[in-house]
């Protein structure tokens, strides 16, 4: 009967992952032994990318081409956004700065006292140039909002309004420079900002990418007749002159418009998914065990991985209850952990396993039900 159970868990497994389309994403289907990267889960859209063997422009999923071994440089247009950036299945912006990067490799312990990815991101979620550059990346992307589920979408009439506007800044964007310099208006306005006010993200023939009238134009313009019957339809008058100039300066995007908590959000809806997506691909032979009180000999349970060879480098197991059911031994190279039944009859604990699949800083829980009967 486990065989059966074990063959039916991992067909149904496998048919979750094909229907979601989380099977394969870093085979080689472009017709060589390249290998997909995936710039964050929902996708960056527009990004120029560099390897040393590879260039292009990122898909509408975000995707890129990489040998393995092979770093990354991402730009938006003519402007650098990383450089040096290990290229893998999934890369998200947190991994464009190489002390965020190192971080990243240090995990921090939960409450449970197991090791997780999760915590170390969502402090470093904190780090100032990181939340610089998001915030730019979200501002350049077509709509305002992006939505549970979308990427961000930076389409070619932005980038060449960008590259456009980036000779006549007043200095270079600086991704390092503290949240209130990236972020000023007024007299002293950031270079960030003065790239946004040269760029209209509506189609080339709206009049809110026309350059807005001049004060001076409006003063010299005559003003609308009290009499509605007198109104020229083919005369301009200066409040509507003032009018459309205040509906394209309030059209202008800024850096300042996307907050903290913006930011926040979008970067952790986009770990959680490509957590779960490096989840899905692994499971156990078992999900609950039943084991007689008598049987105190040592069982096992396995780590399985669909779509290719278990490759672990490091594995952590409890037992939550461990009066009942105690760990015996973790081996990460089969990623087997082995236990026995302590308690008596009707008790039972979870098995919970921590394991960090070698291509990744991510860890993986998953857990096993160990009823006593």
């Amino acid at each position: 009967m486990r065989s059966v159970h074990r063959f039916q868990l991992a067909f149904t497994l496998i048919g979750t992952l094909l229907l979601s389309g989380c099977f394969d994403d870093s085979g080689g289907s472009a017709g060589d032994d390249t290998l997909a990267g995936r710039l964050n889960f929902n996708g960056v859209s527009g990004l120029g990318y560099q390897t040393a063997s590879q260039s292009g422009t990122t898909t509408d999923r975000g995707e890129f081409r990489y040998y393995p071994g092979e770093t990354v440089e991402f730009r938006v247009g003519d402007l650098s956004l990383a450089q040096g950036v290990p290229a893998g299945q999934y890369v998200t912006f947190l991994e464009f700065f190489p002390d965020v990067r190192t971080a990243l490799q240090a995990p921090l312990v939960d409450s449970e006292g197991l090791s997780t990815h999760t915590l170390r991101e969502q402090q470093l979620l904190q780090n100032v140039p990181l939340n610089n550059l998001s915030r730019l990346l979200i501002a350049l992307n077509w709509t305002e909002n992006i939505g549970e589920g979308e990427g961000i979408e930076i389409r070619e009439r932005v980038i060449r309004q960008l590259n456009a506007a980036l000779p006549g800044l007043s200095s270079p964007i600086d991704f390092n420079v503290s949240e209130a310099e990236f972020t000023a208006e007024g007299s002293n306005v950031s270079p960030a900002n003065q790239l946004l006010a040269e760029i209209c993200f509506y189609p080339e023939d709206d009049p809110l990418c026309q350059p807005p009238p001049t004060l001076e134009e409006i003063d010299n313009a005559p003003s609308r007749p009290l009499d509605e019957n007198t109104i020229d339809p083919d005369v301009v008058y200066s409040e509507d002159l003032a009018a459309l100039r205040t509906r394209i300066l309030e059209s202008v995007r800024t850096v300042t418009e996307i907050d903290n908590e913006t930011v926040k959000t979008y970067l952790s809806r986009e770990l959680k998914a490509i957590t779960t997506a490096v989840a899905n691909r692994y499971y156990l032979d078992e999900e609950v065990a039943s084991v007689p009180a008598s049987d105190t000999a040592i069982k096992s349970v396995a780590i399985r991985k669909i779509g290719g060879e278990l490759a672990l480098a490091e594995l952590e197991a409890i037992s939550t209850r461990p009066q009942d059911v105690q760990i015996h031994a973790t081996d990460w190279q089969s990623g087997e952990v082995e236990y026995f039944v302590a308690g008596p009859a009707g008790g039972e604990s979870e098995l919970l396993l921590s394991f960090r699949p070698e291509d990744t800083y991510r860890w993986v829980r998953k857990q096993l039900r160990v009823l006593i009967r």
